[in-house]
């Protein structure tokens, strides 16, 4: 997305938690930033603050919010949501606006990297190499993703973008949503149907108190000891305990993760499981990707400050 032509006056913003380097620069370039704790000690650029800049893995509670009587508008970095309190923004007023769909090829792609991965073993395989192990012996047969059973938890935008890169693999695909959405993938509305179901189970459904917890021990059981779980998603909507029990029991076959429920302090069980593929959320991270996200995100930004209106404005359901 190219960028919009903005005034030359920089506004002051809070930002809330940190951003990689190139995005750093451009927020910088653009706009004056300044942290929670400065604005607590300057009453007058507490009241002059009408944005924040922020990224989708930080909070935005209503104490803050509140603490700006001048704020109109809260720009992220990133396309979750859940923890910005939006009732908090919505009773004052505040535009929300994320970045949706310029990450949606970078996730997608991450998502069937970590499938991959966990099918066919490819951590433990480089492993086998770079230790010597090839030498002594065979590597153990892994599993194939052709003709597999996936079922898909939230078809969104990226989970639409996941199904259509899973169909050459002559996989069949099904899914579990809010409402049937009418479309060539057959809609199974019983999550735990769509779990007994499938071979592999991908969590691509939003984060926030609908749906923690929504793959739960009784998911799990369903998924089986020959099933295997992909969360992109965030961590929350998996039942993280739930999880740790049924790898360390085999009663699933395994799991490839790019997000967990206390990140980045990832429970230490995971590191001993041999069934677990495991990645630092970075479903977004490629630089094509951060770059576009954060232009929206300034993008945002300016068109808010230009004319009162958002590009990509938070519609919560």
């Amino acid at each position: 997305m190219a960028a919009l032509a903005h005034q030359s006056v920089m506004h002051d913003l809070l930002q809330i938690g940190t951003f990689p380097a190139p995005a750093q620069a451009m927020i910088d370039s653009e706009f004056r930033c300044h942290t929670l704790e400065q604005i607590e000690m300057d009453a007058t650029l507490r009241n002059s603050v009408r944005g924040i800049v922020t990224r989708g893995n930080y909070a935005v509670p209503r104490s803050v919010i509140e603490r700006l009587p001048r704020l109109g508008v809260i720009a992220s970095m990133g396309v979750g949501y859940d923890l910005i309190d939006l009732a908090a923004a919505r009773d004052h007023d505040v535009l929300v606006s994320n970045t949706p769909d310029v990450l949606n090829d970078a996730v997608a792609e991450l998502c069937i990297g970590l499938l991959l991965s966990l099918l066919r073993r490819l951590p433990a395989a480089d492993r086998h190499v770079r230790s010597g192990g090839w030498k002594e012996s065979v590597f153990p047969l892994a599993t194939t993703l052709a003709g597999k059973r996936v079922g898909i938890v939230g078809l969104g935008r990226i989970g639409k973008d996941i199904a259509r890169r899973l169909e050459p693999f002559g996989v069949s695909i099904s899914y579990h949503g809010r409402s049937d959405q009418h479309l060539h993938w057959p809609w199974q509305p019983d999550l735990l149907a769509l779990a007994r179901e499938s071979d592999v189970l991908i969590v691509i459904a939003p984060g926030g108190e609908p749906t923690r917890g929504l793959v739960d021990a009784a998911v799990l059981d369903a998924l089986g000891p020959r099933g295997f779980l992909v969360n992109v998603a965030r961590g929350s909507v998996v039942d993280e305990a739930a999880l740790l029990a049924a790898l360390e029991g085999r009663c699933i076959a395994g799991a490839a993760l790019d997000v967990f429920e206390n990140e980045p302090a990832v429970d230490e069980r995971f590191f001993a499981l041999e069934n677990v593929v495991l990645s630092p959320h970075i479903g977004s991270a490629t630089h094509e990707t951060r770059a576009a996200m954060a232009r929206l995100t300034l993008d945002n930004l300016h068109r808010f400050f230009g004319d009162g209106t958002v590009l990509t404005p938070v519609h919560p359901a």
